[in-house]
């Protein structure tokens, strides 16, 4: 139940917090929220992360890998996914993807003229790396 409200605290900031990122076209994520937990499967302790980020038309990540699974929502607009030997998968607004951990990706607002807003979800390690920039 604890992280169900996690969650939905880090969807509710999300909904109020200002625009984020976006310097020379590379978007970078905004930390909504940081807070460790215990009673996650494997009884270990775990951080849960719920960060933002805004992409203005063309902008786009770095290529990365992540160590663990990130869930990315779409809050406005529509986000490209491109995964090293997979074809690429967009979202729009109300869907969510979760992206694979230790596999190369770079995500994309492709749009000419829309803004994109995501909300993305991740349980690591505490102070895990959210990425790892591979260029």
């Amino acid at each position: 139940m604890r992280l169900i409200t996690l969650i939905s605290c880090g969807f509710s900031v999300t909904a109020l917090s200002a625009a984020a990122l976006a310097d020379g076209g590379v978007a970078k994520p905004n930390l909504a929220l940081k807070e460790i937990v215990e009673g996650l499967p494997g009884g270990s302790t775990s951080e849960v992360r719920v960060l933002t980020a805004s992409f203005k038309p063309g902008d786009k990540t770095v290529t990365h890998t992540h160590d663990y699974p990130v869930t990315v929502y779409v809050v406005e607009g529509a986000f490209t996914l491109e995964l090293k030997g997979r074809p690429p998968k967009t979202i729009k607004t109300g869907e969510a993807m979760v992206e694979p951990p230790n596999t190369e990706m770079t995500g994309y607002n492709r749009s000419a003229t829309d803004e994109t807003k995501v909300v993305i979800f991740y349980v690591s390690t505490p102070d895990g790396p959210f990425l790892k920039p591979l260029k």
